[in-house]
């Protein structure tokens, strides 16, 4: 009985867990350029002396997922929706480098060209992208960035910089718990991405299908139920238990 009540222990905490990273990814269901967090419980071996048939169940993050989200026109110019396996390289606040797939960018005040959240957009270089003052602008299918400088006629368009386009597979990267993807370490540094990389005007949408995550979030709910009768049960016999030894 105590094996049980340990396996349906370890059982509710995972499943815990693993409604968390469902809430996660429903919480961020509208979150441009999201990617749902795959997580499930699984069965893992306890370790130290003993029987090896000892099993219990675990928590364990299985990855992120590489689906394309829907693709919307916005028509805003600073808009960019990246291709498959194409990543927008931004500057953390610890000055890291680390890539999304979020291309809702926006001009500071002093003209720097920043991620919604407000961290720097890095050019081929590395360094902070900086738009001069414009009458016009305009972000080209491979990140090239134009603009018609202020007071000159629209035939005056000169590229100030090129947004940094990094080619990687999802599972390649490793996201942290600011959202961001990176490098594991010891990684060799992702090559720039060539040819046409985004989609301008445009943004990508989650991925997360919230009609699989609500399903998820009421089997795992269910499932957490279960596992709290398993150790209600045991406790109720443990109870019934001692009753019989102290009546003799």
């Amino acid at each position: 009985m105590d094996k049980a009540m340990y396996v349906a222990m370890t059982g509710a905490s995972a499943t815990l867990r693993a409604q968390g990273a469902v809430s996660h990814n429903l919480a961020n269901a509208n979150t441009v350029g999201f990617q749902a967090t795959l997580a499930g419980t699984v069965a893992r071996p306890v370790d130290g002396d003993g029987h090896g048939s000892r099993v219990a169940a675990a928590y364990r993050t299985l990855g992120v997922s590489d689906t394309a989200g829907a693709i919307n026109a916005t028509g805003n110019v600073l808009d960019v929706a990246m291709d498959q396996d194409r990543w927008l390289a931004v500057q953390t606040p610890g000055g890291e480098v680390a890539y999304t797939r979020a291309g809702d960018l926006k001009l500071s005040q002093n003209g720097l060209l920043t991620t919604a959240s407000g961290l720097s957009v890095l050019d081929q270089n590395g360094a902070p992208i900086a738009i001069p003052p414009h009458e016009s602008l305009l972000i080209g299918n491979d990140g090239t960035i134009s603009v018609v400088p202020l007071g000159q006629p629209a035939n005056t368009m000169a590229e100030v910089g090129r947004l940094q386009i990094a080619a990687a597979r999802t599972l390649d990267l490793e996201r942290g718990e600011d959202g961001l993807m990176r490098l594991p370490p010891g990684a060799e540094p992702l090559p720039p991405a060539a040819g046409v990389v985004l989609t301008s005007g445009a943004l990508e949408q989650s991925n997360v299908d919230s009609t699989s995550m609500l399903v998820s979030m009421i089997q795992l709910s269910r499932q957490f139920e279960m596992q709290v009768r398993v150790l209600q049960s045991g406790d109720d016999n443990a109870k019934a238990s001692n009753s019989l030894l102290s009546a003799r």
